[in-house]
């Protein structure tokens, strides 16, 4: 079951509100086409994810409602379905981050705005061509669900749905839209869609748009009794008035709230709003929600330990210089989950997503170093909160992109000082890859220089020759690309590694028991611990992706046959590649290194069931 799911079960989640209000109120005009500015000006649109992040939304919709190739054709941007709809799913994603908050993104994915056969000219094999092709872009960039809104008309409903899980399993919210009259455009009945949806592959159903709560109470009630599925509410404001220019929508976040707290008792899982709703709104629902969800745990209370709860523990503990990683290995086979950093000033969301890991009895945690060249917290500010707020042991990422040779020694003993053994030494990737191009990258040395600078400060001086006061403890770990076009060279730097004072080796991932036995029999006569990546596989457009287009990685092409054969099992079928390997791989490795996909460390979990 996925995680949304599993919340789902737990109480009631608030969604997000309007996109387009917001935009409107920011001046873009009504004319302007709100799904390109994911593409123009993704600024705008990543506020006002981040907005209703802040106000308690556990739910944010892509800004994609009319990211189709026949809406988007009004506008002349067709052939930009795929990069509107995978920027959309981004932008949604990096808020997430950005806030730090564990909430959901879902795809969303309206109409297509034209009349379908008899009553128009469009087939329905155009409709789920057109449907098929958005969702593409949105699973490629990441979401955790989709939302199918706005609907008027059932055969419509049924060509998104079909096409959606031609590709994926992720669940997905069905949700009709009915005007005054109690009926959708078509003149179908509450109780005939509920009918209707109840037997689509869907996991939620539910209404939006077009009226006020209300009315959207009666329907949903209608529609409760025809359908066993989860239920979504998420009515607009009221109805629109055009007041000096503007369209003003006069329901106010108290009335909102009062009857986000009526759907919720009469048994509605998800609410939020539509058209008019802003974050004033969802902040008054998401403070009903609270009150009425027992089992809400609020965002702002995460459920870890705290400093001030270990205090006490932590200083009867006597010192350990060795980290219990370094000492565990040879005698268990030890698992690292890579975890990056947010994006923004809030951890909580790595915070939980430790604490979890670490109840399962996951060994480490990996911290990057600012991976692909993109601004995060520091990963030694996050590697200390980890291990002061949960106790996991942590393996710090330290690059030598963005420290000259005096940063790189204070942040080591700066990292000692605060309890922090592992490192893993890496260069580091070049700016170029990030969002600042022509930063200065310093590379004062590289990996093996920074392996060199960590061996002098275990003997107890820096790199000038100056004491410290006693010799450090690190635990240095070391990367190798066994996919790296000059072997040759990738091999005597490896060595060269080696011989600076590298205690364990982690390889860029690994898809097939073939390649690893073909690595290890090319690296024979190094000695040191080798953990061995596992990056679990999504779908074949993934597959392709990372085989095509990351650097270090390199997919067999039985692999990738595998994967596309799975289609829409894709994310199954990754995990259980990953549990073949681990399987045959685990007598020839101390241990794994696991990097989640789309920060999905769930899935992780299942790798080691």
């Amino acid at each position: 079951m996925s995680l949304f799911l599993e919340r789902l079960q737990k109480g009631a989640l608030l969604c997000d509100g309007a996109m387009g209000t917001m935009l409107y109120t920011r001046g873009v005009s009504y004319y302007q086409c709100f799904d390109e500015l994911n593409l123009s000006n993704p600024q705008v649109v990543q506020k006002v994810h981040q907005d209703y992040i802040k106000a308690g939304a556990e739910i944010i919709e892509t800004n994609t409602f009319g990211a189709n190739r026949f809406k988007l054709a009004t506008h002349g941007f067709e052939e930009k379905v795929r990069d509107i709809n995978l920027k959309g799913a981004k932008l949604a994603r990096e808020a997430r981050e950005i806030e730090g908050k564990d909430i959901f993104v879902a795809g969303s994915m309206g109409p297509i705005g034209q009349r379908v056969h008899p009553f128009g000219e469009i087939t329905l094999k155009q409709v789920r061509e057109a449907f098929l092709e958005q969702a593409e872009g949105l699973l490629e960039g990441g979401v955790d669900l989709f939302i199918v809104e706005t609907i008027s008309d059932l055969r419509e409903m049924r060509e998104a749905v079909s096409a959606i899980r031609g590709i994926c399993q992720l669940p997905i919210i069905a949700s009709m839209t009915f005007g005054e009259d109690g009926k959708t455009l078509m003149g179908n009945t509450p109780e005939e869609v509920a009918e209707f949806l109840n037997k689509l592959d869907v996991e939620v159903v539910g209404a939006n748009c077009s009226v006020g709560p209300l009315k959207m109470y009666e329907i949903v009630q209608t529609m409760k009794g025809k359908s066993d599925k989860f239920f979504s509410a998420q009515p607009n404001a009221g109805l629109p008035h055009f007041v000096e220019g503007r369209y003003i929508y006069l329901s106010s976040p108290e009335y909102m709230a009062d009857y986000a707290e009526k759907f919720i008792r009469s048994g509605v899982n998800i609410v939020g709003g539509c058209c008019g709703t802003t974050p004033e709104h969802i902040k008054k629902m998401c403070q009903v929600i609270r009150k009425l969800n027992s089992k809400f745990t609020s965002v702002d209370e995460p459920d870890i330990l705290m400093k001030e709860e270990i205090e006490e523990e932590k200083v009867e503990k006597p010192a350990i210089e060795l980290s219990d990683f370094a000492q565990n290995i040879g005698k268990k086979f030890l698992v690292s989950v890579e975890l990056d950093p947010p994006k923004g000033t809030n951890p909580e969301k790595i915070l939980q997503v430790a604490q979890k890991l670490k109840d399962k009895g996951i060994d480490a945690v990996n911290i990057a170093d600012s991976p692909m060249a993109k601004v995060r917290m520091s990963c030694l500010s996050m590697a200390y909160l980890l291990r002061e707020k949960t106790g996991i042991d942590v393996i710090l990422h330290l690059t030598c992109r963005d420290r000259n040779l005096m940063g790189l020694q204070s942040d080591l003993l700066g990292a000692h000082a605060l309890g922090i053994r592992n490192i893993l030494a890496i260069t580091g990737d070049p700016p170029v890859l990030g969002d600042y191009p022509h930063m200065t990258a310093v590379y004062d040395v590289d990996s093996i220089g920074l392996v060199k600078i960590i061996g002098k400060l275990n003997s107890g001086c820096d790199w000038a020759g100056n004491s410290i006061g006693s010799p450090a403890s690190f635990f240095v770990g070391v990367g190798v690309d066994p996919n790296a076009e000059n072997w040759d060279r990738e091999l005597d730097r490896l060595r060269e590694k080696e011989n600076a004072g590298a205690n364990f080796i982690f390889t860029q991932p690994f898809h097939d028991l073939e390649s690893l036995e073909k690595f290890l029999r090319r690296i024979d006569g190094i000695k040191l611990p080798i953990f061995m990546g596992l990056l679990p596989l999504q779908s074949s457009k993934h597959t392709e992706f990372l085989h095509n287009e990351v650097p270090g990685i390199r997919i067999p092409d039985k692999i990738r046959e595998r994967m596309k054969k799975a289609g829409e099992k894709g994310a199954k079928e990754g995990v259980q590649i990953c549990r073949e390997l681990l399987k045959e791989a685990k007598s020839l490795v101390s241990g794994i290194y696991l990097i989640p996909s789309f920060g999905r460390f769930e899935q992780v979990l299942e790798v080691l069931e």
